[in-house]
């Protein structure tokens, strides 16, 4: 059986760039996906400056809508942040993933339509088993699956899911942007997230509690759904959850995780994409260097920020100190914006 040197399995955004990263490195790779591209996704849209950063660096640089900043609000009181360094940009999911589809067949990286059910590992390789009953063979296995990793249970890296379940849905609408911000707005129940993904349509996503109304959510901020009555809806509603996903390690023998699959807090700080890319780019220097056992320091280190400020944040919005999130972010608009900056680079 032919030995690629890395096999990746899921072919999201993330599975994309970790093959992009391994075939800059010189090395062999094969990505496993079962959906055709462009993957859509239930998500906020907006790619903070650093992740555009890391996107560039892998030859891509995908059309979007300017985002010059975040916007916190709670009715009618706002806290604006403008980016100090660089702009981010909104992106439909489905553009950026094909544009990665795109550069990952341009440097030669091996596609191949297939849902895998089972792994097996000894001291040399790591094999996939695919439904199809075929096998896939390599020198590492990357686990880029999502949120519901077969790969992270088959390696038998997945804890149970502990505390606040929380999921997201997502729609677009036919509207000109009106706010080049993503704006956030705080209610007592969810957060929503407004991210301008062109010129003639934004994004709107809702997170919150398991079965939250996406309808009731808009009506809860009245000026968002003052802006939406009666424009097209061009996208159908998407949801994705629990976000909280919890794993023992990010290693197991020649088993790597990275993105959602490697562990997850909450999409509440809205910088999935770029945590996803610095996971993909460190494992792949990881294995290249022929010190695999070493990602699991760099995932800590790359992953630092947005793990304490994102569960920081997740455990006062599930405070009685909710409501003064708003009012105490432009109380301290100093800390607010370094908050921002460090989230976004």
């Amino acid at each position: 059986m032919h030995v690629t040197d890395v096999l990746v399995v899921g072919g999201g955004p993330i599975g994309l760039a970790t093959a992009i990263e391994a075939r800059m490195a010189g090395l062999s790779v094969t990505v496993v996906e079962p959906r055709g591209v462009p993957i859509d996704k239930a998500c906020g849209e907006g790619l903070m400056p650093g992740a555009l950063a890391a996107l560039e660096r892998l030859g891509i640089d995908p059309p979007g809508h300017v985002i010059a900043g975040i916007s916190y609000q709670a009715g009618d009181r706002r806290v604006d942040h403008a980016f100090r360094h660089r702009l981010g940009r909104g992106v439909r999911r489905t553009t950026l993933h094909r544009v990665l589809a795109e550069r990952a067949e341009a440097v030669g990286v091996e596609l191949v339509r297939g849902t895998v059910d089972a792994l097996q590992q000894d001291d040399d390789s790591a094999s996939a088993r695919l439904t199809d009953g075929t096998t896939r063979r390599a020198h590492w296995l990357v686990g880029a699956d999502g949120l519901h990793s077969t790969v992270r249970t088959e390696a038998g890296l997945a804890l149970p899911v502990r505390g606040t379940r929380r999921f997201g849905l997502r729609r677009h609408f036919a509207a000109a942007p009106w706010n080049e911000f993503v704006e956030v707005h705080w209610t007592p129940a969810a957060e929503l997230y407004v991210t301008p993904v062109g010129d003639g349509e934004v994004g709107v996503a809702v997170l919150g509690p398991q079965h939250t109304d996406y309808d009731e959510a808009v009506r809860s901020v009245p000026a968002l759904a003052d802006r939406l009555r009666d424009r097209a809806i061009t996208t159908s509603t998407r949801g994705a959850g629990p976000f909280h996903q919890r794993t023992t390690a990010r290693t197991a023998g020649r088993v790597i995780l990275v993105g959602d699959a490697s562990g997850y807090v909450d999409a509440i700080t809205g910088e999935g994409i770029r945590v996803g890319l610095a996971q993909a780019r460190v494992a792949i220097e990881c294995i290249a260097a022929g010190n695999p056992a070493r990602y699991e320091r760099e995932w800590r280190r790359v992953t630092r920020n947005f793990r304490m400020l994102t569960s920081g944040l997740v455990a006062l919005g599930d405070s009685p100190l909710r409501s003064a999130i708003v009012p105490l972010a432009r109380s301290l608009p100093g800390v607010y914006g370094a908050v921002v900056e460090r989230l976004a680079r």
